[in-house]
């Protein structure tokens, strides 16, 4: 089976060239003990306490730590923990569960953050409203989705039955909750494995194992209540969709939606759109009952921090209202 990460890998070296000190921050850590799950604890921390607020020095050790283990049986599980996911959800509920992105575009720029990321650590171990939120970062790579990294990684946090579940990717001009999320992939974007996810405009395709799911599911999040939140962006309930038979259509309910095929779900057609709709049909699937969706940040090109603390910040009252 081949390496999913190698692309990714390959890019280490540009990457210390152009920003040495980013991309060395957790060097002391790569040879440590439990290394992966500690690259995630100094990650969190450092953006907690102010001492780093950026995601991406986690990116970059994440890699480095992958490329040492690249003979090694315990790759998978490595990159498991240096995400998040090996952290269990908390024994005493209510929990509440954020899920980010890595960077992305980093054919074009290196330096590429996601906020999603940077409020995924940001927000791990805190509590909001009441609630103990735990977090965790997918990577943007067609292949991991197709092996079902969603569905692994989200099970054990929906049996614990949370109290809300929120993904979030970066992409838009504002703050878009996706109403409809489509089954299939039509975006043509490299993923950062130089990966095409097989589908287009003209063509959109199923992923793997979601043969049993509708063209569209819709999310369960308090929109209301969400839009309210304050802040530099708007919050929009986005309903906008594409279909094969009608082009762009603005659905008011999920009914509106049932005869035709969907090319780009409210969330687009990339990665982002298809967490949103995994995490749904798992739901599904395992009967579970609990508020869930996904949330798009403004986009941030490169790094800003000013822009992304703001980002961050809007984004944990916007959580704050949907548990209100």
């Amino acid at each position: 089976m081949s390496d999913p990460t190698s692309v990714e890998r390959a890019r280490l070296d540009a990457a210390l060239a152009e920003m040495p000190a980013l991309a060395a921050r957790y060097d002391d850590v790569l040879d440590a003990p439990d290394a992966a799950r500690r690259l995630w604890q100094r990650a969190r921390e450092d953006v907690q306490q102010d001492r780093c607020f950026d995601d991406r020095p986690l990116y970059w050790a994440r890699l480095k730590l992958l490329h040492r283990l690249r003979d090694a049986k315990g790759v998978a599980p490595a990159e498991r923990d240096a995400r998040g996911f090996a952290v269990a959800p908390a024994e005493q509920p209510p929990t509440v569960l954020v899920t980010g992105f890595d960077p992305f575009h980093l054919q074009r720029d290196l330096a590429q953050s996601n906020p999603s990321a940077l409020a995924a650590l940001a927000l791990d171990g805190t509590t909001v409203a009441g609630c103990l939120v735990r977090s965790a970062v997918f990577p943007v790579r067609y292949a991991d989705f197709d092996r079902g990294c969603v569905e692994q990684a989200l099970t054990p946090f929906f049996r614990r039955s949370p109290r809300l579940v929120l993904t979030v990717s970066m992409g838009r001009n504002r703050f878009d909750l996706e109403r409809f999320p489509g089954r299939r992939r039509s975006a043509t974007a490299l993923d950062n494995g130089g990966q095409q996810g097989g589908g287009s405009d003209a063509a959109p395709t199923p992923p793997a194992n979601l043969d049993d799911g509708p063209e569209f599911l819709e999310f369960s999040l308090p929109a209301s209540l969400m839009q309210q939140v304050p802040g530099r962006w708007e919050v929009r309930d986005n309903r906008e969709v594409r279909t094969l038979e009608r082009g762009v259509v603005t659905a008011r309910s999920l009914a509106e939606l049932s005869d035709d095929t969907a090319v780009q779900g409210s969330g687009g057609g990339f990665l982002s759109n298809e967490v949103a709709y995994r995490s749904l049909l798992l739901q599904r699937r395992l009967g579970a009952r609990f508020p869930l969706g996904h949330l798009h940040t403004p986009t941030v090109r490169g790094y800003d921090e000013a822009v992304e603390r703001a980002i961050v910040e809007q984004i944990k009252r916007i959580l704050a209202a949907a548990l209100a």
